[in-house]
């Protein structure tokens, strides 16, 4: 199910010099921010709580994800060049599973790492608050890389529908329309951090269990979606 040549590859095109770029300021950014506020506050939970939850998981972590989830695939169908790569004997749902755990491994050094540097900063892991935002910031990388890898498998917008969905749906919707925030993977994601954080700095409006499922569900059906649309593809571009 894993292909070390298609991993190579798409590794290559998600950090190349200008997507890497970009993957790096976002990051840079988080840790600035809460360099700044422990200068500016000093060690506080609730604060270091509402700059990750705020900026890294309901902003950073979805953008991160539509750049890495999108390019995974995405700029191989635009230009054509995926027709050589399914010309290949290597089977369509190996491809996506490879440009999955590619777009995973992206997602999560440039999310994870960072949201665990800053909770330290912030106030030094009081409240186990910056490992209980980092392990959500794990979860959530696996399933926005499958719904962003997904949309770019289906469409030559991804990356348009991509920065809507985190955007509107995940920093507006998801933080603010009670009913939306059931299918926000923010929440689901919080529902970890929150079983993990100290009691009443962490809140989410989704329980555990269901989190849990969904997370599962979403990253299932969008990566096994994605190879069937795959080989759809393959069939468009033989015709």
């Amino acid at each position: 199910m894993y292909e070390p040549t298609v991993a190579r590859l798409t590794y290559r095109a998600l950090l190349g010099r200008r997507r890497a770029a970009v993957l790096f300021v976002l990051p840079a950014l988080l840790i600035a921010i809460a360099v700044a506020v422990r200068l500016l506050t000093g060690a506080d939970d609730q604060i270091a709580s509402d700059v990750l939850g705020g900026f890294a998981i309901a902003t950073m972590i979805p953008l991160i994800g539509v750049i890495a989830g999108t390019g995974a695939i995405g700029p191989e169908i635009d230009d054509g060049s995926i027709v050589y790569l399914l010309a290949k004997p290597v089977k369509r749902p190996t491809i996506i599973f490879t440009k999955l755990i590619v777009a995973i491994a992206v997602t999560m050094a440039f999310s994870a790492i960072p949201t665990f540097v800053a909770g330290m900063i912030l106030n030094g892991n009081g409240g186990q608050i910056a490992i209980a935002y980092t392990v959500a910031a794990l979860v959530a990388s696996v399933a926005y890389s499958a719904i962003f890898l997904l949309l770019g498998t289906v469409s030559r917008h991804a990356v348009v529908f991509g920065l809507v969905y985190a955007l509107v749906w995940e920093t507006l919707f998801g933080s603010l329309v009670p009913g939306a925030r059931t299918l926000s993977v923010q929440q689901w994601a919080l529902s970890l951090a929150e079983r993990i954080g100290a009691n009443g700095v962490i809140t989410s409006d989704v329980a555990l269990p269901t989190a849990v499922v969904l997370l599962a569900a979403v990253t299932v059906a969008a990566t096994w979606y994605a190879g069937q649309k795959l080989r759809t593809l393959k069939l468009a571009g033989e015709e």
